[in-house]
């Protein structure tokens, strides 16, 4: 079933469920009305026939006849009946002439009225004391006048719900039509886009309703989707790239070396070539497994509690103690407290993402002085690292963190474009954030924040 189709199933009974319990109370109301007026009738005609017949010897004969003309009117088969009775004893002197409950009855003695419905007979009776004794005055008749007024109005009810459920199922499906139409043309978008046009997006609608939200939402994954599959497959590209040249260099080497007889000097150099391209694949395949590993979730990993200043402290003596270098610690922006600068994390990936960072420093600096600094705000670590090195580009800084890029620059360095894009990984893995701010020619400052102890390792997707 469709979702309009629903829709105005779903609107129609409910309106025409309103309608029934409306009509219904109308109907109702109006039926307690007419009886209750009809009973107020037969009550004021039961008093004045008591007047007229057991009083009649006390007026005069022009009292009466008025009487008769003003209050008399005959109701649609009338019937009066007067008993005597024992008011003191509620007893009735006369046998009975009709049928009616003796509770009825009982009721007039006890509140000296009653009236009571049977079939389509109203009876009212009340009792009535005179000079001559007490009395009974039973009063019947039917309410053709009211029965006719409700019988017109049930018909009229009806009528009107019938054809109230026409117009309203008409103008619920315009209307469910009309509301589910941008969801039709979202649908039909959709449906158009494929994996070669993923630059295709949704209409944006304005305000802030649901469609709004659904359209933003989804115009947003199209983002996400076409820069990932750009980074699919710039990544395969470069990857195929960056393993051919070394595997090339190797086939060839062993090609040459086995085409002749060489001399030992000869298969030596051959077999250095071949270890040089042998260990620079190897590297590249190790870079590409740690590459794969960030991209996992932290499930598996081994989670411990970090010091931040202590583990930037092991990372430059491990390097002071490889290559001489001149790396400066700040420790004027230390807190007093050490556990503001504890978090949770994997310490073995944030060893290789700050190392690609301090490497890259290094490398790219051409030996000046790289400045590492950390500070503890109130939910995050920040670690800075700054180089006065060749920089980054605008136009090359909106592209460091995807896999092989390389800046324009830095062509003539080793490697592969692994560091920043695996750091950044790694860094977004343990629920912190990666920035990067630079100026060609004078420098480069890399921020690491990370969530401390308070926050907690969060898994970022």
């Amino acid at each position: 079933m469709q979702l309009r189709t629903k829709i105005t199933g779903i609107f129609i009974l409910l309106t025409g469920l309103f309608q029934i319990v409306i009509f219904v109370l109308i109907y109702f109301f109006s039926q307690e009305y007419t009886e209750n007026e009809f009973y107020l009738r037969l009550s004021q005609r039961a008093t004045i026939a008591a007047k007229a017949y057991l009083e009649k010897d006390e007026v005069t004969i022009e009292i009466y006849e008025d009487i008769r003309i003003r209050h008399l009117q005959t109701l649609p088969d009338e019937k009066e009946v007067i008993y005597p009775v024992d008011a003191q004893n509620k007893i009735i002197l006369v046998p009975f002439k009709d049928d009616l409950p003796k509770s009825f009855y009982k009721k007039i003695f006890d509140k000296k009225y009653a009236e009571i419905k049977q079939g389509d007979y109203y009876f009212t009776g009340l009792l009535y004391h005179d000079n001559q004794g007490d009395f009974i005055v039973l009063l019947s008749a039917r309410d053709l006048y009211g029965t006719g007024k409700l019988e017109n109005l049930r018909n009229i009810l009806v009528i009107a719900f019938l054809i109230s459920i026409i117009f309203i199922s008409i103008l619920g499906q315009y209307y469910a039509k009309q509301a589910l139409s941008p969801i039709s043309r979202i649908i039909k978008k959709v449906n158009s886009i494929r994996a070669e046009s993923l630059n295709l997006r949704l209409d944006a609608f304005k305000g802030n309703d649901e469609l709004a939200d659904l359209t933003r939402t989804f115009n947003n994954m199209l983002d996400r989707l076409e820069t990932s599959f750009e980074m699919k497959i710039n990544f395969v590209h470069n990857a195929s790239h960056e393993l051919k040249n070394p595997l090339t260099a190797i086939i060839g080497q062993t090609e040459v070396a086995l085409s002749n007889d060489r001399t030992q000097q000869q298969y030596v150099t051959a077999l250095q070539t071949i270890e040089i391209e042998a260990l620079r694949l190897n590297d590249l395949i190790n870079a590409l497994i740690k590459l794969a590993y960030a991209d996992q979730d932290a499930q598996g990993l081994t989670i411990e509690m970090i010091r931040a200043d202590e583990l930037l402290m092991e990372l430059k003596m491990g390097f002071d103690a490889q290559t001489s270098n001149n790396i400066n610690f700040n420790f004027q922006s230390l807190p007093n407290d050490s556990n503001a600068l504890v978090f949770k994390g994997n310490q073995s990936l944030i060893k290789v993402a700050l190392l690609n960072i301090m490497d890259n420093a290094l490398k790219y600096s051409n030996g000046s002085s790289i400045d590492l600094d950390v500070r503890a705000g109130q939910s995050t670590i920040e670690i800075s690292i700054r180089d006065t090195g060749i920089g980054i580009s605008e136009k090359d800084l909106k592209n460091v963190f995807e896999p092989f890029y390389r800046g324009s620059n830095a062509k003539k360095y080793k490697g592969f474009g692994f560091g920043l894009s695996l750091s950044d990984k790694i860094v977004r893995l343990h629920g912190g954030e990666l920035k990067i701010h630079s100026e060609l020619g004078k420098g480069t400052l890399v921020l690491v924040h990370l969530p401390n102890i308070d926050v907690g390792f969060k898994i970022a997707r």
